[in-house]
């Protein structure tokens, strides 16, 4: 098929997509507008930039990849428009869902026609090796269908035979591709893709309420339901002087972007993080296979990124940070856009400053982690090698810089810049604790094996661990000292000593883990690094036998990142009956002061709760919370944390003051020494309660 036949059939299918969704819109078909609506608006915009940047020819994995990324960002900058500008038109609601889909769509049809008379033009893109299906295949499309099904089976049930299946049945398959090897991208594409989204939905679909895992994710959706109810984002958050509420509201990617998929597919603003998120961050994976394979190949890059997947940060702690896994999209997409040779000078900056756009307006700590990177990396190229990085160049890096600037100055009254100039007084600060071990945080100490292990299994997972830590000091060892067998490009050799020299940071620098936590800096850090464990792996295969290497490759891989996997995703703890950290197979045996206090794990007791705070107590600044202050009242009140107060052991309740008790405080804390449960408080006094929720009215003395 000619390529001006492919756009002329692109634009019939645009066209019908979007008569689909209107028609879905106006007769209120709901079904049919969140699967057709979530496939339109994840993908076509995106394709369409594809096609005007003449990016065909990158070959169709690497083009849905950017295509899903520019996708994200296009969403992102036409709401940015649309609420900025809208009220030139007389939009009161301009995040409202006709006016986002008039809006949306006209750009979206008016560039699939360009596209089309631009067809006869563009190259003829080069034929992709097709996709082989066969059982591994099968087996491979069916995992994420498992997933979900066992996931609402153990809500339903609390019985995880299906997901502890689902789980071994992963390592299976990554043992035999391992063992058998493919030749096609694309196949391996497919897997990853579907191991991602089989992992990020077992964890995601466990109860029908966000699940913050100690995470962000409560605070994002208190942002993200402000401009969603109100249809209309503000630049600056409502109490200007709270500055963690204002970097939250500065990222469009958890404030406009949720907003337009809510408000077009008619989704609860909770399932969009739920289902919309991880559909969007199962691709980071499949960016990152194809980042790593010119340097390693397929099957080497194939195990790279199961091991990034593997590891337990991908499949908990982003799940409850919304706003990073998109940021993570374009961080990956970025280093893909600079490294790549198949892009033209000209198509290469406008994809640099459109995943630029995209990192700024998602997640500010990944955007600086990107500007050091980029920063140090051309000063290494320019001053050290003394020879300037052709991919690299000097206005990409004033681009990112100047707008990165201009919008965390410019927006919530520049909260975000004042964060990262404290934070910057915060680490000088700690420099007089160089010398104390216990300044690096639990996480550090337990990366270097100076943290007491709680058992025995523990103590082996963290042998496989500490192996996946050594096999990747190795591989970067042996790249500095230039005894690889593989060619790494220059500029990746550059970006991966200095992550190599951050990591060292992380671990020597008192407070300096604390921006983000160890573990979410080690999972970016691994987005460099993974692929230098594989090659440390093929390099220690080759120290025990010279004569059988690939063997001794195949058997080291599966035997240590095989057991890394079952006990990252805490399979093997549940398997053996003690302690997990796994809600959806452990969940169900917790105790709940793990489940609700550790993990704030929320239920419908505390949902109702919340709503009927909401709208029955006059709250400001007259309400105190137990753990729900962190919880379910920010997320679903929502009530905003600066008018409510924790509950502390030693609070002391006001007259005429209001108090909200969960499940937790209501029948375990009371027995505890440091429970909530304030002894101020009488049965008496209760004024609300569902039989999981307490909300209680201090009479006036």
């Amino acid at each position: 098929m000619s390529q001006q036949h492919f756009s002329s059939h692109f634009l019939a299918i645009v066209v019908i997509l979007q008569v689909v969704m209107y028609l879905s819109l106006f007769l209120d078909l709901p079904l049919a507008r969140i699967v057709i609506g979530t496939t339109y608006l994840t993908i076509v915009p995106g394709l369409v930039l594809v096609k005007l940047l003449k990016l065909d020819g990158l070959g169709s994995l690497e083009s849905a990849v950017y295509a899903v990324g520019f996708s994200v960002v296009f969403l992102m900058i036409s709401g940015l428009i649309i609420n900025q500008f809208g009220y030139l038109f007389g939009l009161t609601f301009p995040l409202a869902t006709l006016p986002l889909s008039l809006f949306i769509n006209t750009i979206v049809i008016v560039g699939a026609a360009v596209a089309y008379l631009r067809a006869g033009k563009q190259k003829q893109a080069p034929p992709d090796k097709h996709m082989h299906f066969n059982l591994s295949t099968l087996l491979l499309a069916l995992l994420p269908i498992v997933s979900v099904v066992g996931a609402f089976f153990v809500n339903a049930t609390g019985n995880n035979l299906i997901l502890i299946l689902m789980i071994l049945a992963m390592a299976g398959l990554f043992a035999v591709a391992v063992a058998r090897g493919e030749k096609s991208t694309k196949t391996y594409g497919f897997a990853i893709l579907m191991i991602g989204l089989a992992l990020l939905l077992h964890v995601s679909l466990i109860s029908s309420y966000i699940i913050p895992y100690g995470g962000d994710v409560p605070v994002e959706l208190y942002v993200f339901q402000d401009a969603q109810i109100n249809s209309r984002w503000a630049p600056v958050f409502m109490v200007p002087s709270d500055q963690a509420y204002g970097r939250y509201n500065a990222m469009l990617s958890i404030t406009i972007l949720p907003t337009v998929y809510s408000n077009m597919l008619g989704l609860d603003p909770t399932w969009v993080f739920k289902i919309i998120y991880p559909l969007i961050f199962a691709v980071v994976p499949v960016a990152l296979f194809l980042l790593w394979q010119p340097y390693i190949g397929t099957k080497f890059s194939f195990i790279a990124v199961f091991f990034f997947m593997a590891q337990s940060t991908f499949f908990t702690e982003m799940l409850a940070l919304n706003r990073q896994m998109i940021g993570e999209l374009f961080f990956v997409l970025l280093l893909l856009t600079i490294l790549s040779k198949k892009i033209g000078r000209e198509g290469k900056f406008v994809t640099f400053a459109l995943f630029s756009f995209g990192l700024i307006f998602s997640h500010y700590a990944l955007a600086e982690i990107f500007l050091f990177l980029l920063v140090s990396a051309w000063a290494a190229s320019k001053f050290y090698l003394k020879r300037p990085s052709f991919n690299l160049q000097l206005s990409m890096i004033l681009f990112f810089f100047v707008a990165m600037f201009l919008w965390y100055i410019y927006t919530s009254g520049a909260v975000v810049f004042e964060s990262f100039m404290s934070f910057t007084g915060y680490i000088a600060a700690q420099l007089g604790d160089f010398f104390n071990p216990a300044s690096r945080g639990q996480a550090v100490l337990t990366g270097l094996g100076l943290a007491e292990s709680p058992s025995i299994l523990n103590t082996v997972s963290r042998g496989f661990a500490y192996l996946t830590e050594i096999f990747i000091v190795v591989g970067v060892i042996a790249l500095v000292r230039k005894k690889l067998p593989f060619r790494f490009g220059r500029d990746y050799i550059v970006f991966s000593i200095l992550t190599a020299i951050f990591l060292v940071f992380l671990t020597l620098i008192p407070g300096l883990a604390n921006a983000l936590s160890m573990t979410r800096f080690y999972h970016i850090l691994l987005m460099i690094l993974a692929p230098f464990c594989v090659v440390g792996i093929w390099l220690t295969a080759g120290y025990l036998s010279k004569h059988k290497k690939e063997a001794a490759f195949v058997v080291l891989a599966i035997g240590v990142l095989v057991p890394y996997f079952l006990f990252q995703t805490n399979w093997v703890y549940e398997v053996a009956g003690t302690e997990s950290w796994s809600i959806p197979l452990s969940g169900y045996r917790m105790s709940p002061t793990q489940l609700y206090g550790s993990y704030g794990f929320i239920d419908s007791f505390s949902v109702y709760g919340a709503q009927w705070t909401a709208f029955n107590v006059p709250y400001k600044f007259n309400l105190s919370a137990d753990n729900s202050f962190y919880t379910s009242l920010t997320a679903y009140g929502p009530i905003y944390r600066g008018y409510m107060r924790e509950l502390l052991p030693d609070t002391y309740l006001r007259s005429g003051e209001f108090v909200f008790l969960s499940y937790i405080s209501i029948n375990y804390e009371q027995q505890s020494s440091n429970g909530t449960m304030p002894r101020q408080v009488n049965q008496t006094d209760v004024i609300y309660s569902n039989g999981g929720t307490n909300v209680y009215h201090i009479p006036e003395r």
